[in-house]
């Protein structure tokens, strides 16, 4: 199964769950008058739209290199992550707002035990669907769909909050159940502003981290004939990175052998590592 198949077939059962979930918290709280659990609900549905963002940005990222385009599309995906985040982001904040007008205006009402059970069914379903998405995200490197994985622990995280509220508020302690809605904002909060920053730095050519820097520097020069790194650039582009590099090479060799070198080392690195896109090497003299 490839790549795109995969984040469709992830992505299609994720929905069609988090939109069976949403309903049934959303009558869970409604029925059983707690506002965690709406909010709950409302967060369950966010997922639902932020599933299609991601596939609709795997769609688009799929695509193959054109004349207008011909380093691909794969920066689409981080588009579509930096959409979802600001789903999240909004979601989460408007999740904070209704809670804490909850706070200030207390409901008359005591949570029933519906709303628990809700809270119980939903911190186990989410558990599973995270781990499920995110096996599949890092088996082929999808930024989109591992920022969908962790808005599924973002949500079992938020259930716990309305367990603990639901519970407290059916115990007496009525500020707790709008209090939880707070707590599940910030649930919401977290993971999409951490998604937006990874986006961001995916869009604007940040180098790769130290680790792969200095695997790719020992690995070039245990490549035979190179004499030195005279420079080493590297650019992320979503999930794979561009490999500029400067090779020192005697100054004796004909153009030819030192085209055959580079020519070798190129191979070499795209093979040693998969996750580069592209290698460009240049060859300088030295004296050996």
């Amino acid at each position: 199964m490839n790549y795109k198949e995969t984040v469709y077939r992830v992505s299609f059962l994720t929905m069609i769950v988090n939109f069976i979930l949403s309903v049934f918290k959303f009558l869970a709280g409604l029925y059983g008058h707690s506002h965690a659990m709406i909010s709950d609900s409302i967060h369950s549905l966010s997922d639902v739209m932020t599933t299609i963002v991601v596939m609709i940005g795997v769609h688009f990222s799929s695509m193959p290199s054109d004349h207008e385009h011909p380093y691909g599309h794969e920066r689409m995906e981080c588009i579509a992550a930096m959409i979802l985040s600001i789903l999240l982001i909004f979601t989460g904040l408007q999740i904070g707002y209704n809670s804490f007008l909850s706070i200030i205006h207390p409901q008359a009402l005591t949570p029933s035990f519906i709303a628990l059970i809700a809270a119980f069914i939903s911190i186990f379903t989410k558990e599973i669907m995270y781990w499920y998405t995110r096996y599949y995200a890092k088996r082929i490197h999808s930024p989109s769909l591992m920022a969908d994985a962790y808005h599924h622990r973002s949500d079992a995280l938020s259930s716990i909050g309305s367990l603990i509220g639901i519970s407290g508020a059916m115990l007496g302690v009525q500020w707790l159940d709008p209090l939880a809605g707070v707590c599940i904002s910030l649930c919401v909060l977290k993971p999409g502003i951490s998604i937006f920053y990874d986006a961001t730095v995916k869009m604007v050519d940040h180098s790769c981290d130290d680790i792969v820097y200095n695997q790719l520097i020992d690995f070039i020069l245990k490549q035979k004939n190179v004499i030195s790194i005279d420079s080493l650039k590297t650019r992320l582009f979503s999930e794979k990175y561009y490999v500029d590099l400067e090779i020192g090479v005697d100054e004796n060799f004909s153009l030819k052998k030192a085209h055959q070198i580079a020519h070798e080392v190129h191979d070499a690195l795209e093979k040693a590592f998969p996750d580069i896109k592209h290698c460009m090497i240049h060859v300088n003299p030295k004296a050996k």
